[in-house]
């Protein structure tokens, strides 16, 4: 009898203290939980600082760089060569010489040490002289794409020369650019309808090709260039 009370007393025993272990467990498993969530929301935020701190980065100094300026040094014929104090502008960046009437660009060619530029002109370059002021646009020279230039003549840097007005085109594009895939390109064949029925009939144009005129002085080059403008 004394030995069934005692295998009892030890049994409760037994539970009593699994339970107490259970209740002691689940509040050192939710502190763990607790300490992991706050850990892994720590670590978020910081991750998410970190990419914003690099993007300000970034602008800061492209801002920087398009804020550089520098001075002609020399000036042979169409190539320019500008020295810059610090943030040299990598090859291709399109410079605007500072004050000049009408606007000058020039585009970034060489490197040729010592914070100096070798650029070539997109205009005349008479009239320049050396130490006149030239800033860094920032970016590589672009012009306005989109149907908005559709039947509109512009130069190498996006100005109309048609006397049009100018182009309300909302969108940009640089005038260097990789080749399109293959698999993007159009191969079907079609004529380019002139209007013109002696181009038309014997020597009609691709569309989408390129098109070439060539001839002596007064033949008449420009005026079927303005036919098919219009």
């Amino acid at each position: 009898m004394a030995s069934r009370s005692l295998a009892s007393v030890s049994r409760s025993a037994s539970r009593l203290l699994q339970s107490n272990v259970q209740k002691c467990a689940l509040p050192a498993a939710s502190i763990r939980l607790s300490s992991s969530n706050v850990e892994s929301k720590k670590g978020l935020h910081t991750g998410v600082a970190t990419q914003q701190a690099a993007a300000a980065t970034k602008v800061s100094a492209k801002a920087t760089a398009a804020n550089a300026s520098g001075r002609i040094v020399a000036v042979i014929g169409a190539v320019v060569d500008v020295q810059f104090d610090e943030n040299l502008p990598p090859i291709l960046n399109g410079l605007e010489v500072v004050g000049r009437s009408p606007r000058l660009i020039l585009e970034v060619s060489q490197h040729l040490g010592d914070n100096v530029v070798r650029c070539i002109a997109m205009d005349g370059t008479e009239g320049l002289v050396r130490g006149q002021p030239v800033a860094d646009t920032g970016d590589p020279i672009k012009i306005p794409v989109g149907p908005e230039t559709l039947g509109r003549i512009m130069n190498v840097i996006g100005e109309p020369i048609d006397e049009r007005g100018p182009i309300a085109s909302k969108n940009f594009a640089a005038i260097h650019a990789e080749a399109p895939e293959f698999v993007e390109m159009s191969v079907e064949q079609e004529i380019l309808v002139t209007g013109i029925k002696v181009v038309d009939l014997l020597a009609p144009y691709a569309k989408g090709g390129k098109i070439g005129l060539f001839g002596g002085a007064g033949v008449g080059k420009t005026v079927l260039i303005m036919e098919l403008i219009n």
